[in-house]
């Protein structure tokens, strides 16, 4: 009943500003035709500007209002939801739908007109509120604090489905309102095109279904640094969406891959090393033959292991034995080395470069550059020990 009321309420409305905007006409002492031309011209202004007045206390009025309101508030989301963006957009509707509601006042003789008028009008909002949809999830996307649980990640994947089916969505609307049909006909009219549309948004299904998988497993996230063997791909990951995964290498270099590459094929997340104790050092040193010998006055006496060990007098010692033995207390004492992790030197299979040693320890420091200085020092500390207990390190010589 109240609805039947405020239309009858309203169409009164739109019957006095005609007659009222005419009545000034007639008393300006026009008549004939050209009274009606006045009245349509002058109905049109008067639309025009209700239509102003409304985008003007919507902007200047009720704006500021809410961000005032929102500003007040301790939480972050409704500053978020409720930003400039946002109300600058939903501003831009809202004179649109004053014009669609005057149009049955300012072209009642004129029907063809009203309703060509309409239709853009209607097609105008359509397209107003899918670019509202979209600042609005541009809005929901600030929230997103870099590195991503699953839970926000699958919010953000289907943020990105939510993009592609608010324009599909005002594309069927904006159809049916152009040629005239309900648009509820024209969605069930789909039905038999679902095989084409499954084509035209392959890429984005399989997308969305790798992403699902990828933060489902907990394989990836935001901030995560991974190399992809056969690629280039050595870095961070900045952005994930539906069908890219943006990574920035250390070049500064943006590389761009899909997700069903990754869940298709084998990549390397560091994040657990990121996570742990220490990053893992493995190094391999070759040692001339010629050099191993038993234990005897070429090794110098200083050296701790020649100086502690307690052998029996049947066994001898090698220097090779004494060197590892001192690299591995090197490494125990040192206190750039995570000693509550594995670390040794190790023997491996002869080659015919020489004999190689393998040195496996983690550094505590992760981060590159200083990883990479304190490797170095260790590494040329090893090197310079060779020669206190007679080892020679294999060097390959170039050809003359």
């Amino acid at each position: 009943m109240k609805k039947v009321v405020n239309i009858i309420n309203w169409n009164e409305v739109m019957e006095t500003v005609r007659v009222w905007l005419e009545n000034i006409i007639i008393g300006m002492g026009f008549r004939g035709g050209i009274v009606p031309v006045l009245r349509h011209l002058l109905l049109i202004l008067f639309a025009a500007l209700v239509a102003w007045l409304s985008y003007a206390l919507c902007r200047w009025l009720f704006t500021p209002l809410v961000n005032r309101l929102t500003s007040h508030s301790k939480s972050k989301w409704d500053d978020v939801l409720f930003g400039q963006p946002v109300l600058k957009s939903l501003c831009g509707i809202v004179p649109a739908i004053v014009v669609w509601k005057l149009l049955p006042m300012v072209f009642y003789q004129y029907s063809l007109v009203q309703e060509l008028v309409a239709r853009v009008t209607a097609i105008y909002i359509t397209v107003s509120v899918i670019r509202l949809c979209f600042v609005f999830i541009n809005q929901l996307k600030i929230l997103d604090t870099g590195r991503r649980t699953s839970i926000q990640q699958y919010v953000l994947s289907f943020l990105g489905v939510l993009r592609v089916a608010s324009v599909f969505v005002g594309a069927i609307v904006i159809i049916a309102i152009a040629i005239g049909q309900n648009p509820l006909k024209l969605f069930a009219g789909l039905g038999a095109t679902s095989a084409i549309l499954m084509l035209v948004f392959k890429d984005t299904i399989e997308g969305l279904v790798a992403g699902i998988r990828l933060t489902s497993a907990n394989m990836l996230h935001v901030g995560d640094w991974i190399t992809v063997p056969g690629t280039e791909v050595n870095g961070t990951v900045i952005e994930m969406n539906l069908t890219t995964v943006k990574v920035r290498n250390f070049d500064n270099t943006i590389f761009t891959i899909s997700p069903k590459t990754l869940v298709g094929g084998t990549f390397q997340n560091w994040k657990g090393m990121q996570g742990s104790g220490g990053r893992r050092v493995k190094r391999i040193i070759y040692f001339d033959f010629r050099s191993i010998h038993y234990v005897d006055s070429t090794v110098s006496t200083t050296a701790p292991a020649a100086k502690d060990k307690q052998t029996k007098p049947q066994e001898k010692l090698t220097n090779m034995a004494l060197y590892r033995q001192a690299a591995e207390e090197y490494l125990a004492h040192n206190p750039v080395v995570n000693q509550e992790l594995m670390y040794m030197v190790r023997q491996l299979e002869p080659t015919q470069c020489g004999l190689p040693m393998e040195v496996y320890f983690f550094l505590r420091q992760k981060e590159w550059k200083t990883y990479e200085h304190q490797l170095a020092g260790i590494m040329e500390h090893l090197f310079m020990m060779a020669a206190d207990y007679g080892l020679k390190i294999y060097q390959q010589y170039p050809e003359q």
